[in-house]
């Protein structure tokens, strides 16, 4: 006997609010700005990972192959194309980002990541791969045992366990940097700070900030950049240095838009504390619908020279459940918003169907984003 349920979830929003009145917590002017001129630079690189245990490239993986007999050509060994098995062999992508006043000898943490068909870089090495900057400068080169924090075992087609990813892995300190990347040549009189989110708001609260404690010397050029100016008696060459790790440390509330999102995928909703909605009234039920199939079997007559014929019978029930109604009032906060939801047993997807229909009737007073 097959049957089936459909659950179908119904939502009534009639014209309510939804304040938020806890305030935000400070953060460090680190976390949300940076000194203009302290930019990262990514690095990319080629390179082979070997030692693997029969979990490398396979033959499709042309370059791979290439690769390996390049390398052993420049080590004085020949070796045909067609005479070449890279099983203990893969071919990778070396990812890393260069920190600004990184000095010469300096070592950091790499990314590696498989760019063939292999299937695990579990026990591998990578040799000696050269990092380039977008502007081809060279900067130094990576290598070393690599590191996934995963296994992946097969036994068989039919008998296989993964635990983590395999084919993207880190090499702590893998990275050896052979030119550095110094600062930028500041005046040491003028510097800019840049919001990581720019907004008129936060900008004229961290001006407020700083000017608490460096009178006169913040001023904003737009939503996402703030001029300072270093005080007389820090513009020396290490001055400014001690201005900044100040500045840094100051706290500021950042003050961030109202918006809701969405991962449908995965049931996933997140709310900023600044949504707020109408005054509401909410009712949720469900309507569940059993559709049964039951299977008929009509036999022939003895000695009929008949056919037994299969067929089915379909039933079908439908459960109406009577809507649970909850009531907002003025000043509800995310809490008690989220408890009452929970008591009439919304489930995340129910939940978000409520936010859509609260966005779709005008009452929701946010930004709505699906993903």
């Amino acid at each position: 006997m097959n049957k089936r349920t459909i659950t179908i979830a119904i939502i009534i929003i009639v014209p309510i609010i939804w304040f938020f009145s806890r305030a935000m917590a400070d953060v460090r002017v680190k976390d949300v700005a940076r000194i203009n001129g302290q930019n990262e630079i990514p690095v990319i690189g080629y390179g082979l990972v070997v030692g693997l245990e029969g979990t490398g490239d396979g033959k499709g993986s042309a370059f791979t192959v290439q690769s390996l007999v390049n390398m052993l050509q420049r080590l004085g060994i020949t070796v045909p194309v067609n005479d070449v098995k890279v099983k203990n062999v893969a071919a990778v992508v070396v990812t890393a980002a260069l920190p600004p006043g990184t000095k010469k000898g300096s070592s950091i943490d790499c990314t590696v990541s498989s760019l063939g068909d292999a299937t695990s870089l579990k026990g591998g090495t990578l040799l000696l791969a050269p990092m380039t900057a977008m502007d081809g400068t060279i900067y130094g080169y990576s290598s070393g045992p690599v590191s996934i924090g995963g296994f992946n075992v097969q036994v068989d087609e039919g008998n296989k366990i993964v635990n983590n990813y395999t084919l993207v892995g880190r090499i702590p300190g893998g990275f050896s940097i052979n030119i550095g990347y110094p600062m930028e040549d500041f005046e040491y009189k003028i510097l800019q700070l840049s919001l990581t989110n720019p907004d008129f708001t936060t900008a004229k609260r961290l001006r407020d900030r700083i000017n608490d404690v460096y009178p006169n010397c913040a001023y904003p050029l737009d939503a996402g950049t703030i001029e300072l100016i270093v005080p007389d008696s820090l513009q020396m060459k290490s001055g400014w240095v001690e201005f900044v790790s100040r500045i840094e440390n100051l706290t500021v509330n950042p003050d961030v838009p109202a918006r809701v999102v969405i991962n449908e995928k995965t049931g996933t909703i997140v709310a900023g504390e600044r949504v707020s909605i109408a005054p509401v009234a909410l009712a949720h039920g469900t309507i569940t619908i059993s559709i049964k199939s039951i299977p008929v079997i009509s036999q022939p007559a003895p000695f009929s020279q008949g056919k037994t014929v299969e067929s089915k019978e379909s039933t079908i029930d439908v459960t109406d459940e009577n809507a649970r109604v909850v009531y907002f009032e003025e000043r509800t906060n995310i809490s008690e918003v989220a408890s009452a939801l929970n008591a009439i047993g919304a489930t995340p997807r129910d939940i978000i169907a409520i936010f859509q229909a609260l966005k779709e009737a005008g009452a929701l007073r946010a930004e709505l984003v699906i993903l």
